[in-house]
Parts: C-alpha cells; structure tokens; sequence
C-alpha cells in the first residue's frame, strides 16, 4: 500500500465526541504511515497538544463565509499539495474551495443531516450512517461518489478502572455507577435522563444508584439548576469534558446514552461496545441502524424519562440481561467496527479516487 498524503480539516471550536473521532482517525492514519496534516480552527481548543508529532496548521474560519479563510485554506492545498483533503462538518467544507490544478481529491465527511448547499461542491462524500448517505443520495448527490464508513470503535486491553477511583469520586464502593458521555447541547438528550433519574429508586437490588456525567456545553447551568431542583445532586458526579474517557468507561455498571431522535449516530454506542459494558439508548436514527434491542443493548422511547427509567432499573436487576447484552456488544465491535476494517476501507476509497482523477 502506498503512502497517501493527506489533509484533514475540521472547524470545530471546542472538543467532543465529533472532534474527538476526528482526532483519533487522523492519528490512526500517521500510525499506518500515511503522512497526515491538520487543519483547525485558530484559538479553538483543538489547537492545543492533541497531534502527537503532526503539523497542525491554526486557520480563521470565523465564520461559514470567510473570504479570508477560504483563501487561506486555498494557500495551504497549493502550498502542501495533499493529495485527499478531507473536511469536516459545515463549516471546513463550505471554505474549502480547491484550487484549480492542486491535483487534490476534496472529500467531504458527513456525520449529521446537514443541510446539503454547502457540500454539493466536494468530489466525493462519505456518511458515517447508511442513513445518511440515503439522505445524500435523495437529496441528488450523485450515488457512485456517496461512501458509507462507520466510525471505528476503542477496543481496549480488558481492565478494571484505577483502584480507588470510587473513592475519589465520592462514590460509596458498593454503588451502581451509571455513566453518560455527551456535549450538553438539546440533542443529547440530558434533561431526559435527569428525570429518569429522578424515577428511579435511589437503591436498586440493594445497592445505591449513582450517576456520572462527563460533558461540557451551553446547557451546563441548566443542566446544574434541574438537578438541584430534582434533588440529584448528591448522587451524581459531573466531570467536565474528559478527553480520554477510558477510566469512566471501566469504571461504569451501565452506559446510558439519553439522545434524542435527531443524534445521527453516537459513538457512545460502539465505545460501550468496545469496552464490554451494557447499553441502555434512545431509539435514535443512529441506534437504530445499528442496535439490536435486548441483544447488545436496550432501546427506549426517545425523549421518553419514564421508559429510559424503566429501561435502567430492567438492566440494573437483570446480571444475566446486562452480562449478554455487554459480550454481544464487544463481539460486533470487534466484527463489525473494528479500527483495522475501518481503516482499511478508508484507505481503499481513498485510493479509488485518487485512481480516478
């Protein structure tokens, strides 16, 4: 296989499960030996020490029409000459406008329903759900360069989470732990699990239900303020972003994923999977694409607090239930959103249009 240089380019402002995707897939591409450079949005919390022993080049991108940075992106192909630049979202897609006679391939990756005016401009798309590219595809995109690829899922060493971290949390030893990961943004879906918890008896089984949240957002105050009024807080664990979640993973009794039907995907469902913990989740466009209920994961109502209760106290008292639906889980990650097999179908797709320009 030969080396394919690239640039990936992203225009987020702070991390989050996207960024974090983002982050992974292109250092995964260096580890293979295909010379990656990074593109990022200047003053964002991207910027920082997230690349390893990449070049990693600052860009405006103030807004989705920024002449300026349409400029600058257009300099950086001309001045690096990649031969795949890969955008991100909205906004790295609608400003990346390839220079006449780079010899690049623009590649835009979709991991939402996005409003289709500004990709139609890219040379070939890939959506991260079948979903997705049907979208692509109804909305006229022409199906021969419409690519579906899932993300890949973590597939750690089997572990215990660091011995005391219960305590350091002021979580009691014996407690169920609940772990939800997720930008505090409407679509995630966290009020929802608020009032689950709040329906929920404190003790389950004989042992005492906790929650910890990991995440950061415009809704955290809100989030804050419901909590106290439903008089959670002294069982729950806010964490703030973590950008390696790998110890709360390990940590967890129970993943619950609460996003409403808008969330596209989820890479919460499939790192469950890989860390071979139970999933309870909304029955989002996403989960259902991918989730079998009762099989690798329970699926609830969105939206619905009284079901996503339901659904948590069904696990929590089933050892059976949760144990099945965890081994199923990590099966299909390895099988099915494996790093090797996701890897490996991007660079063939990369090398498909490269081959055809």
């Amino acid at each position: 296989m030969s080396e394919i240089e690239s640039l990936q380019i992203i225009g987020s402002k702070s991390f989050g499960g996207a960024e974090r995707w983002f982050q992974r897939y292109s250092l995964e591409l260096v580890a293979l030996g295909h010379p990656t450079e990074i593109g990022v949005r200047r003053g964002s919390e991207l910027e920082g020490d997230h690349w390893a022993n990449m070049t990693c080049h600052p860009l405006g991108m103030r807004t989705v029409w920024d002449p300026l940075s349409k400029y600058e992106i257009a300099q950086l192909v001309k001045q690096r000459r990649p031969q795949i630049v890969q955008t991100y979202m909205g906004r790295a897609t609608r400003l990346t406008r390839l220079p006449k006679g780079s010899g690049a391939v623009h590649v835009a990756r979709l991991g939402g329903y996005y409003k289709v005016a500004g990709y139609r401009h890219a040379d070939a798309w890939i959506g991260n759900t079948k979903g997705i590219c049907d979208y692509l595809i109804e909305a006229g995109f022409p199906a021969q360069r419409v690519f579906h690829i899932y993300n890949f899922a973590e597939l750690p060493e089997p572990g215990e989470a660091p011995a005391g971290m219960k305590a350091e949390l002021g979580i009691p030893e014996e407690a169920w732990v609940l772990m939800t990961p997720g930008r505090f943004v409407p679509f995630k879906g966290h009020r929802f699990l608020l009032d689950a918890l709040a329906r929920l008896p404190e003790e389950i089984a004989g042992r005492p239900v906790w929650q910890v949240i990991l995440g950061d957002g415009p809704l955290k105050d809100d989030l804050h303020r419901q909590a106290e009024r439903l008089n959670l807080n002294r069982r729950i664990v806010w964490t703030g972003w973590q950008l390696n979640p790998d110890a709360y993973y390990r940590l967890a009794d129970l993943i619950v994923f609460p996003s409403t039907n808008a969330e596209p995907f989820g890479n919460v469902i499939i790192e469950a999977w890989g860390y071979n913990r139970p999933l309870v989740t909304s029955a989002s466009m996403g989960a259902r694409e991918v989730v079998h209920h009762a099989e690798d994961g329970l699926l609830f109502e969105c939206e619905n607090a009284t079901s996503l209760a339901m659904h948590i106290e069904q696990a929590l008292k089933d050892d059976g239930l949760r144990d099945s639906m965890a081994d199923m889980g990590l099966k299909r990650a390895q099988q099915e959103f494996g790093k090797a097999p996701i890897m490996q179908a991007y660079i063939e797709l990369y090398e498909h249009l490269l081959s055809g320009r």
